[in-house]
């Protein structure tokens, strides 16, 4: 980043020397640089330190909450056994909770190698693709988890929009929002081509139907229910809503110089 503002100030100084006016083309490439320069700059240093520090109150609140529960779990996962462990809401919570030293190191070597590369957001990039992993895999692999009648049951559906939503209870409603939620926030962050609320939408929803339809095909004793796909799908976009001020300012940047373009060539 460093010599490419080198770069960028050397073309300025050259056409400052010479006093040649810069072509609108090359007002709209340097406009691009500066709002792309702006939109990567990292957050000011309270700011992070206090994003930190939350992070922290809520995954100390999250296990103080469930200490019980994963304890339950912790013979089983402790053993190496499947039962107990890996098909139950507790040994996956604790399991991930296990992982997520791994995947902070997994985070750090990828934004180690960027950086050493030269490529620029380098951290933004790596958290991004390892929190749409780590946020949304273990959480799809809880719905997709067979009950006792699974193979046996035929698949059931449930069609009737906001039907099932009084059945489902605060956690069940909670936890659906959730399934996403790491998609929405991390998938715009990452690829620009999808900064925008229109297509999380569009992709969380094809996401959702697409897990609602592997339950009803693999007949794994759930419930394929509409009001998962719009539960899953809200919560994915406001996940989006939550780390777009992370994500506009760099959407914006390639739209302005596509903008500007036109009127520089015409």
């Amino acid at each position: 980043m460093r010599a490419d503002r080198e770069l960028l100030d050397q073309v300025l100084g050259q056409a400052r020397k010479y006093r040649e006016p810069l072509t609108p083309l090359l007002q709209a490439s340097v406009h691009n640089v500066r709002m792309h320069f702006s939109a990567s700059r990292p957050p000011p240093r309270p700011l992070r330190i206090a994003l930190f520090c939350l992070a922290l109150l809520a995954l100390a609140s999250f296990v103080y909450a469930l200490r019980r529960p994963l304890m339950m779990s912790a013979p089983a996962c402790l053993a190496g056994r499947w039962h107990g462990c890996f098909d139950t809401f507790n040994g996956v919570m604790l399991m991930l909770l296990v992982a997520l030293p791994l995947a902070a190191l997994t985070v750090w070597a990828l934004a180690r190698r960027r950086l050493a590369a030269g490529v620029t957001s380098a951290w933004r990039m790596s958290l991004a693709e390892v929190g749409m992993v780590y946020g949304t895999v273990p959480l799809v692999w809880l719905t997709l988890m067979p009950g006792s009648g699974a193979g046996t049951v035929p698949g059931r559906l449930s069609v009737v929009p906001l039907q099932d939503l009084a059945t489902m209870g605060a956690g069940g409603i909670i936890g659906n929002l959730l399934i996403l939620a790491a998609l929405g926030f991390f998938t715009p962050m990452r690829f620009t081509a999808l900064a925008s609320l229109p297509r999380i939408l569009a992709l969380a929803l094809g996401c959702s139907i697409l897990i609602e339809t592997a339950q009803y095909v693999l007949r794994l004793d759930r419930v394929s229910s509409v009001d998962d796909v719009l539960l899953n799908t809200s919560g994915a976009v406001l996940g989006a809503l939550a780390s777009r001020v992370w994500w506009r300012a760099t959407a914006e940047a390639p739209s302005a110089l596509a903008r500007q373009a036109p009127a520089a060539t015409g």
